[in-house]
């Protein structure tokens, strides 16, 4: 008897402890739930604003160049409006008719006094800024929904991204150019149309719109000091030239003066191995921008170096760029035109003196 009475005891202590368990458990998923929520949606919700942020800087830098008046003045912001649908939509183009709206595209001019603090947008005079706001929200296109944090009864989440570009006003001197350190053939520029899109690989190749090969060499060169490195091209790609690339060239005897390079005298430009990752942020900080980069008509090798001669600078805009490695890593450019002035080095962004009431220079993001 004493044994059954032992073996009840024992048998209840480990339906009690089973239960705690049980009990225990069951208020430990709530903040483990919470935990899965708060990993998995946040990391969603980043990816989406990332998206947003990434449409929204192309759309604007590519928008603000329709601010240029033409010869009598007149600005068409229909034309700037449309330039921001057309980019938003390229960038997101996994997202079906994603909504802009009128509301969220603003264009003004800026105040030189607030570009590094409370940047204003005023309404009147010549408009020189764009500002675009992408939304995930009640507003527009639907707010993000969520998974995990269902169980906690939040369904979805607003998502906004903005950014803003203005046209830097013109001064007294030359305007910085900003480049990107390639080659193009004389031959192929020649023999291409306006608005003609080339894909340029990682490893030299390069192909048209259609996925063509293009013969010819498309490596990246030295615009300044012979073996330029990866800091200095990523400097010039989202800066433009400086005065220690000028200086540099003229000391080699590749121009006459430190000065400036004249793009209607031609150069000779040593080569670069090519298009690498560590240029890859620099590259896509400049997609929807325009960037002048050297026209040759020979390459002359010796070794495992090239000296590229340059005949003319080429006006083209960085559509997008993929990293993949040099087999499929690849930037794509459209044509636009010829560059045919002097290339001076950047300029301060923050200098005022001496401007030019409706002149401008390079595009510049500010937020």
């Amino acid at each position: 008897m004493r044994v059954n009475r032992i073996l009840l005891a024992k048998d209840r202590q480990r339906r009690n402890r089973k239960g705690a368990i049980a009990v225990f458990t069951a208020v430990l998923m709530v903040p483990l739930l919470g935990m899965v929520a708060f990993t998995v949606d946040y990391g969603y919700l980043l990816k989406k604003r990332a998206d947003l942020q990434r449409a929204a800087d192309a759309a604007v830098l590519a928008a603000v160049r329709d601010l240029l008046p033409d010869a009598d003045g007149y600005q068409d912001l229909v034309k700037v409006r449309a330039r921001v649908r057309e980019y938003v939509a390229y960038n997101l183009k996994d997202i079906p008719d994603f909504v802009v709206l009128d509301s969220d595209i603003e264009i003004g001019r800026y105040d030189p006094s607030s570009v590094y603090d409370n940047f204003t947008i005023l309404d009147w005079g010549t408009f020189d800024t764009v500002r675009v706001t992408l939304r995930f929200d009640q507003t527009a296109n639907s707010p993000v929904s969520l998974f995990f944090a269902r169980i906690l009864g939040i369904n979805e989440s607003a998502v906004r991204a903005s950014s803003t570009a203005i046209l830097q006003k013109g001064s007294l001197l030359t305007p910085g150019v900003g480049v990107l350190p390639f080659t193009i053939p004389k031959s192929e520029w020649d023999n291409t149309e306006l608005g003609d899109v080339w894909s340029i690989y990682g490893d030299g190749r390069l192909e048209d719109n259609i996925g063509a090969p293009i013969p010819g060499n498309w490596g990246t060169l030295d615009i300044g000091g012979n073996l330029n490195s990866t800091s200095d091209m990523r400097d010039q790609i989202l800066n433009g030239l400086r005065q220690y690339d000028l200086d540099a060239l003229h000391a080699q005897d590749r121009i006459p003066s430190n000065e400036y390079i004249d793009s209607r005298v031609p150069l000779y430009m040593s080569g670069d191995p090519g298009l690498s990752s560590g240029l890859k942020l620099a590259i896509k900080a400049i997609e929807g921008q325009q960037r002048l980069i050297p026209i040759y008509d020979s390459a002359e090798s010796s070794g495992s170096h090239v000296e590229f001669h340059v005949v003319g600078w080429a006006v083209c805009e960085v559509i997008d760029s993929h990293w993949g490695g040099d087999k499929n890593t690849y930037l794509r450019i459209k044509k636009s035109h010829l560059y045919d002035a002097l290339l001076k080095p950047q300029t301060d962004l923050s200098i005022t003196t001496g401007v030019v009431e409706g002149a401008f220079a390079a595009p510049a993001m500010v937020e």
